[in-house]
């Protein structure tokens, strides 16, 4: 059965590529894999393949696209078929266009994001190995996530693009925001592995990023991130709290070029056969910082 196994990497639009990449080694602790071009390639220690980050110079900042690793490379037809039934436009990705990167299925989502699907990519390996390891690994730098966890995004027409998620890509939605009687979803979080989301939309402006998370083990360390940003002087946005949404434990801040990162730990397991929560939109502080209970001003309006 054809299947989206996880988010497998973004694409962010950055203005200082050297800054950049500094940050995103030093403080983020990412490892480069590679570059070419105006862009280079990272990948989290606990990652297998070759890269999930890649930074790309640019005049804007923001997502320049995300991707999803499927099953199988048979499965790229199997969901080619159905984004175009959907009614989406697709195009294909020639093997080797990107470094370490096979074929891809690329589309516009409904919400004006650049998304593809992928199945090869070339296999780096974690950096403890997969005989007797470690349980984390000796001279790491920064916050150090185990991987890219999910991203949260911008559009206007929440309603089909968790349709186009759920019916096109068998995702489950975990939790939902709704405006009363349920007439408007202004919040729609979706999941494909077993965390709380892998992807999710907010209303706002089309094609806009709201974050990009990386996990982390625990609330320790989403404190330690905490001080490692204050050591570095990152700017924050919001310091350390928990979701009501998900029950994770998060850190917020900003790369150089302004795309806000998350630093992400906890969460519930989702499971495709649990019923999807549901949060009133008078209740969005609650659900998004549930000690504070109320948004600030600039999560909902600093976006890239």
């Amino acid at each position: 059965m054809a299947q989206v196994l996880r988010l497998g990497r973004v694409e962010l639009r950055v203005l200082d590529l050297d800054k950049s990449v500094d940050y995103y080694t030093n403080v983020i602790g990412l490892q480069e894999t590679g570059r070419i071009g105006d862009s280079v390639f990272l990948k989290a220690w606990d990652e297998y393949d070759h890269h999930s980050v890649i930074l790309t110079k640019s005049n804007t900042a923001g997502l320049a696209h995300m991707a999803f690793k499927v099953r199988t490379i048979d499965d790229l037809a199997f969901f080619e078929k159905k984004i175009e039934e959907f009614g989406c436009t697709t195009t294909r990705v020639s093997n080797h266009t990107r470094l370490a990167e096979g074929e891809a299925v690329r589309f516009i989502l409904p919400t004006g994001h650049a998304c593809e699907l992928y199945h090869e990519i070339e296999f780096l390996g974690t950096a403890v190995g997969t005989k007797n390891p470690h349980p984390w690994p000796l001279g790491t730098k920064g916050i150090a996530p185990h991987r890219l966890d999910h991203l949260l995004l911008t559009g206007d027409d929440l309603k089909t693009v968790t349709r186009f998620f759920v019916e096109v890509l068998g995702f489950g939605q975990s939790e939902r925001v709704v405006t009363e009687g349920d007439e408007d979803l202004v919040g729609s979080f979706l999941f494909t592995t077993n965390t709380a989301h892998d992807i999710a939309f907010v209303k706002g402006p089309d094609a806009k990023l709201h974050h990009a998370a990386f996990g982390v083990d625990s609330l320790h360390d989403v404190f330690k991130a905490a001080d490692l940003l204050s050591m570095y002087e990152v700017p924050f946005d919001v310091t350390p709290t928990r979701h009501g949404i998900s029950r994770g434990q998060t850190i917020y801040f900003f790369d150089p070029s302004g795309n806000r990162n998350e630093a992400f730990a906890g969460g519930y397991m989702a499971f495709h056969d649990m019923p999807t929560i549901t949060w009133d939109a008078s209740k969005i502080g609650t659900g998004i910082f549930y000690h504070r209970r109320e948004l600030s001003e600039s999560f909902a309006k600093a976006l890239t």
